[in-house]
């Protein structure tokens, strides 16, 4: 019998649809959700979050074969994806919900996620671009919800569907 080497990611970059779709397309990523994480109420609905009452941010979770595919690698497309120097806000989205945060499951993660931060930083710097404000947060404690059925594989099933993503142009570091 083969085992399947699987790990989480969760990442929140603002609208969780576009990031889903980028995440999927990578190969060894064996699947892609989006939920909510790092709030207080449990089960919270999308109406809810909206409000910012609940302090959930909207989130990708992604299955991953580590044997496939790096953690690395999708720091990477999660830095260059987004813009994480803006505070609560991806382009015209505006709210806690759209907040730039990773939820690391294991102290590797927590590693990699201050390393490669600390680097795409560089980056940013060389462009004068301001700093980065990711939250790097214990996935433990802040429990992954799933969000509504019509969120998930969003612009597969609409592929002109609204993609927000306010990238800062600049490339990670090779």
């Amino acid at each position: 019998m083969n085992e399947i080497n699987e790990e989480r990611a969760y990442f929140a970059t603002g609208c969780f649809w576009g990031a889903e779709r980028r995440f999927w397309k990578l190969d060894g990523v064996l699947h892609t959700s989006v939920g909510y994480m790092g709030g207080r109420r449990p089960q919270p609905s999308y109406e809810q979050v909206c409000t910012g009452t609940t302090g959930h941010a909207e989130t990708v979770e992604v299955v991953f074969n580590p044997l496939l595919i790096s953690y690395e690698r999708l720091l990477k497309e999660f830095w260059v994806m987004h813009d994480p120097t803006s505070l609560n806000q991806q382009g015209g989205d505006i709210g806690t919900q759209y907040r730039s945060e990773i939820f690391y499951t294991s102290d590797v993660q927590r590693s990699e996620a201050i390393r490669t931060r600390d680097l795409y930083q560089g980056a940013l710097d060389g462009e004068g671009i301001g700093s980065i404000c990711t939250a790097i947060t214990p996935a433990d404690g802040n429990e992954y919800w799933l969000a509504e059925e019509y969120h998930q594989k969003y612009l597969a099933k609409n592929p002109n569907g609204y993609d927000c993503h306010s990238s800062t142009g600049v490339a990670f570091p090779a």
